[in-house]
């Protein structure tokens, strides 16, 4: 059995965003506080209406207030002005157990990983915790993704991740709510970048908390940030699949128009033989965009993969 690595060597930063949870932010802090004592803990504060950044600040952390409204801008802000070596994302209300935090990152070292995500585990305490509805949902934008962008993923949507620096610094973030958790997981699958799932147990929100989940606009978004990613990233299948089908709606229209010159060598349906040109026309016009949008996204990924890899990985920043 190899010996647990030393983690004494890295800068360590918890990140929690956070939106009105001042009933459960105490409790995230105090338990980041015994589980990982040397790690830098901020909490962003999403311009709450409660009293979440004080009591932050009364727990000892860092506070940042971040005014444009959305996680995926609170991300944005995270990893652009707190600095580190290893970056530990949670939600601030307490439904995540980071007990095993320290577990996750010495998994991230050794495997020089890029990323860790606490896939949630049930405690079963509250039928209400993690609803089977929100558990199918899960599953079918997961399913989604993993067969789009390849990867084996069995949580996308976990808020509980462990980064490394290199990922961080080199995340170009766009997406402003909820849907941030699918641009970070896309992230890693378009660089190939090496990351790990760990179960984790996920619990009820302390008593009077609310959720800032819609389920069906939430949902929505984020099955819009899977579509926009496609074209983004994979824009050569996506154009050449609308020219497949154009192409083969122009040929199933002309059949008939070709039977009937071949017989008589007359072209009697003229409105129709210009329709089928021109869907014919669009196909070819949807496969060249196609290409042209490919070529520039191999330039975005490799120019994406050179920062990354110009940031050394975990691993070379734990002291010999």
């Amino acid at each position: 059995m190899t010996d647990r690595p030393d983690l004494s060597g890295l800068r360590i930063a918890a990140v929690i965003p956070c939106f009105n949870e001042a009933l459960a932010i105490a409790q995230v802090v105090d338990e980041f506080r015994a589980a990982l004592p040397e790690a830098e803990i901020h909490v962003f504060d999403n311009n709450s209406t409660d009293d979440t950044a004080a009591v932050a600040r009364a727990c000892g952390a860092t506070v940042t207030h971040v005014a444009l409204r959305g996680k995926g801008n609170v991300a944005r802000r995270m990893f652009a002005d707190v600095e580190a070596d290893v970056y530990v994302m949670v939600d601030g209300d307490a439904t995540y157990d980071v007990g095993e935090v320290r577990r996750l990152i010495e998994m991230m070292v050794e495997g020089n990983l890029d990323m860790v995500v606490g896939s949630r585990v049930d405690d079963r305490a509250d039928q209400q915790t993690y609803r089977r509805g929100h558990r199918f949902g899960n599953a079918l934008l997961t399913g989604a993704v993993a067969s789009l962008f390849g990867g084996r993923l069995t949580d996308m949507l976990s808020g509980y991740r462990v980064f490394s620096r290199r990922y961080a610094k080199s995340f170009p973030a766009v997406s402003e709510g909820f849907e941030i958790e699918t641009e970070l997981t896309v992230h890693a699958l378009e660089l190939r970048m090496p990351f790990a799932e760990v179960p984790v147990p996920y619990r009820s929100r302390p008593e009077g908390s609310e959720s800032k989940l819609s389920t069906y606009r939430d949902g929505w978004r984020i099955l819009k940030t899977i579509c926009k990613l496609f074209v983004s990233e994979r824009p050569l299948q996506f154009f050449a699949g609308i020219a497949a089908l154009l192409a083969l709606a122009s040929v199933i229209i002309a059949e008939p128009l070709v039977v009937t010159y071949l017989q008589t060598g007359l072209v009697p349906r003229l409105p129709t033989a210009v329709l089928v040109t021109g869907t014919m026309l669009v196909a070819m016009l949807s496969f060249v965009c196609g290409v042209v949008l490919h070529t520039v996204t191999i330039g975005r990924q490799e120019a994406k993969r050179l920062c990354y890899l110009s940031i050394p990985g975990v691993r070379e920043r734990v002291r010999p």
